[in-house]
């Protein structure tokens, strides 16, 4: 007969589902749960600095790992804090399993100190949420929100658990068994050999891949079917690395940053090969203009998408994995060099990189260097702004989970404490950060965290002092008028990591830049490296917002 705790149950579990890091914040409603969890020989604790920082460190295990993490927060502000990540790993189907303490069952409802409706709250925003009501609950909660958290379309799944039921005792003989992880396939033919037959039949066809791919563990097959079927293909933002950059059949990115070549030539296609996307605006731009002249094939586990903002000729509901082995069977091998030709044309009238874009302290000349430095197996975390997307235009992205980065939200702040928990879930490889001056500052707090978990991360600030993009649309939509998007003073970033007793380098002024990269980048341990850019570096091409995609703003040249 065993003889628990609430909070000791939740510890327990967590060590069953082979939990081996949890970050979080303690406070007054979770205390029991972290005196559980300083018993636990197996689960090491990350201490972030604010909570908002442990739901990114934990997005960025999941993330990279492909398997749910787990982040901890107090009642009250707490919560409130770490529902910005639960928000960002909900819009992009990142599996996360968040534990928030809350007051004694008593006083919910009271007004008590601390006290905020973290279920109503946090229902908009999660897969699914729980408020335990009993100790002998959590036995088969905790196990159930993995599963629900890892399968399927993944998401957050939120567990609110008041402190008295976290000290309530429970005694029980056994321990739950496993729940089987659900399965999302159909065994019926039919819409397979549609699809098969439709792609057989295209001339132009377009494969359309997004995050849904990553998360099957599907990219092996995407790639086969590509190659198979001769089939060019783009990526979302939140697909890059399906095809390496180099692979003869990547288009890179599609939409609103995307070449100028890649959006004409989905303009022309006769046939979209959707898997793992959701038709997101910033993908499709004008949804009613995206891809006029195709018929529309889209695979999805999440039903609801399938129609939701274009009308599918084939819709597939099911596992991308196991739909696209499927297709495998009866695409036929073909070249399609009619197509190719044309997109080739394409790509030479409306090239997407010239030699001046590449000139010494341009953008991508930095990235480009960095990831020459880094190696083609470094793991790249973003955060939200201009370098978010001159690092999607311009990284030699090599796999699946290579880069993380906020899609849906693109929360400002994920950068840093994203690239902590690959760090802490990737020990041995390297690990790089590219920041704005702008989004270090939202979670600058997490440079400490870093240090203190000698998480070996390259904190790499691309410094224009301005909200670039915000400042960006000023001057292209704005009439100029850059209100509220530029710093009136220069943060000295090398300074301030210092001061977090974090090593760093400041490429401003430098006698020989480049050198000091090189240096910055073999450190074994975390580091900062402060890079000025000009302020009037732009990210083009740009397709206006609510324009179609062909209706792109610059792209002949980086700087217009």
């Amino acid at each position: 007969m065993r003889r628990l705790n609430g909070a000791q149950i939740i510890i327990s579990q967590l060590e069953r589902q082979g939990i081996r890091i949890v970050a979080g914040i303690p406070g007054g409603a979770n205390l029991p749960l972290y005196d559980a969890l300083a018993a636990s020989t197996t689960i090491r604790h990350v201490l972030a600095r604010h909570e908002q920082g442990a739901g990114f460190i934990a997005q960025g295990m999941a993330r990279s790992l492909g398997t749910p993490a787990v982040c901890f927060a107090t009642s009250g502000p707490g919560a409130t804090n770490i529902l910005t990540a639960l928000a960002d790993a909900y819009l992009d189907s990142v599996p996360l399993v968040c534990i928030t303490g809350q007051v004694p069952r008593a006083l919910i409802g009271t007004d008590a100190f601390q006290e905020v409706d973290t279920y109503g709250m946090s229902m908009p925003i999660t897969k699914h949420n729980y408020l335990v009501r009993s100790a002998a609950d959590l036995l088969t909660i905790v196990p159930k929100a993995f599963r629900l958290a890892g399968s399927g379309r993944p998401g957050p799944v939120l567990i609110d658990v008041p402190k008295d039921v976290q000290t309530e005792v429970v005694e029980f003989e056994h321990w739950p068994e496993p729940y089987p992880v659900d399965t999302y396939q159909t065994d019926d033919p039919a819409p397979f050999e549609t699809a098969a037959a439709m792609i057989n039949q295209a001339a132009r066809p377009i494969l359309y891949l997004g995050g849904g791919v990553i998360h099957a563990c599907a990219s092996s097959e995407a790639r086969k079917l590509a190659e198979q079927g001769g089939i060019p293909t783009v990526m979302t933002l939140m697909g890059l690395g399906i095809l390496p950059t180099n692979h003869p059949l990547s288009l890179g990115m599609l939409g609103m940053h995307a070449a100028r070549a890649t959006n004409l030539a989905m303009e022309e296609c006769d046939l979209l090969i959707a898997a793992g996307v959701r038709f997101d605006d910033r993908a499709t731009g004008r949804i009613s203009a995206f891809c006029p002249k195709a018929k529309v094939i889209h695979v999805d586990i999440d039903a609801s998408e399938i129609d939701k903002l274009r009308t599918a000729d084939a819709g597939i509901t099911g596992d991308a994995r196991h739909t696209l082995a499927e297709l495998l069977l009866r695409v036929r091998r073909r070249n399609r060099q009619e197509w190719h030709g044309r997109i080739r044309q394409l790509q030479q009238d409306f090239p997407r990189f010239h030699g001046e874009d590449f000139a010494p302290g341009r953008p991508f000349h930095l990235i480009r260097r960095v990831a020459e430095l880094a190696g083609p197996e470094a793991l790249v975390s973003t955060d939200v702004g201009k370098h978010q997307m001159w690092v999607a235009q311009a990284y030699p992205f090599t796999s699946p989970r290579q880069l993380l980065t906020s899609g849906g939200l693109g929360t400002m702040g994920f950068g840093l404490p994203a690239a902590i928990g690959a760090a802490l879930a990737f020990p041995e490889r390297a690990v790089v950060c590219f920041s704005g001056d702008g989004s270090l500052q939202m979670n600058i707090q997490e440079l400490a965290t870093a240090v203190e978990q000698r998480a070996a991360v390259k904190i790499v600030v691309l410094n224009n002092r301005s909200l670039g993009l915000v400042r960006q649309q000023q001057r292209l939509f704005y009439e100029q008028h850059y209100f509220a998007s530029s710093y009136g003073i220069a943060v000295d970033f090398a300074a301030i990591a210092r001061g977090f007793g974090m090593l760093a380098f400041d490429l401003a002024g430098a006698s020989n830049p480049d050198a000091l990269l090189q240096e910055a980048m073999r450190e074994p341990g975390p580091c900062l490296i402060n890079v000025p850019i000009d302020i009037e570096e732009e990210v083009f091409p740009m397709v206006p917002p609510g324009a179609a995609n062909i209706t792109m703003i610059g792209g002949d040249h980086a700087k217009n």
